[in-house]
């Protein structure tokens, strides 16, 4: 009998990231993946008071973001300075936990683009690896391509309009250091 895929997901631990990837995970879990969802505690609490027991279909899982109960989870730099400091070793333990007790080992990690620590632990563990941007697609292919319109001489290192042209043929290209090499990005 074939196992089935088992994912880890972890969404960046702030407003507009959960949602979005959890609901990637219900799709992923409807063909066929075993999900296991790990958020912060303080989102984690959030995620389970907002869910009927028929939502339940994904192992959720909480961690430390690093903080105190009572400090402000929306001092994103703080957020996410106490994340990246207690968070990687506990998801690394835990990816260990499962491959040691769960005959369904961990064969993929999708993280949110904003956590890439967790990317080069995948990487690191032998595991596929996929980054989540779960904002507009547009949004993503700008941020890509702003190198390209600095370097074609569109928009100036500060941001300022150069030259006014069209730029969506930039649309379907990412800028990777090689001028000649594009790349794709899918959305749904």
């Amino acid at each position: 009998m074939m196992r089935r895929p088992h994912i880890i997901a972890i969404p960046y631990p702030a407003q507009g990231h959960v949602i979005p990837l959890m609901e990637l995970c219900q799709c992923l879990v409807k063909h066929g993946c075993k999900v296991t969802f790990v958020n912060s505690e303080f989102n984690h609490n959030r995620i389970i008071q907002s869910m009927s027991e028929a939502d339940n279909v994904i192992n959720l899982v909480s961690v430390s973001d690093g903080l105190a109960v009572e400090e402000d989870r929306n001092d994103l730099k703080k957020l996410t300075e106490a994340f990246y400091e207690v968070v990687p070793g506990k998801l690394e333990a835990l990816i260990h936990n499962i491959n040691e007790s769960d005959e369904n080992r961990v064969s993929c990690l999708i993280a949110d683009e904003h956590l890439g620590w967790a990317i080069e632990l995948a990487k690191k563990l032998g595991l596929q690896r996929v980054a989540f941007w779960p904002a507009a697609a547009a949004s993503l292919t700008m941020i890509l391509n702003v190198p390209k319109l600095v370097d074609d001489g569109i928009v100036g290192k500060n941001g300022e309009i150069l030259r006014k042209q069209s730029i969506i043929n930039i649309c379907c290209h990412r800028t990777t250091g090689n001028k000649e090499q594009g790349g794709t990005i899918f959305w749904g």
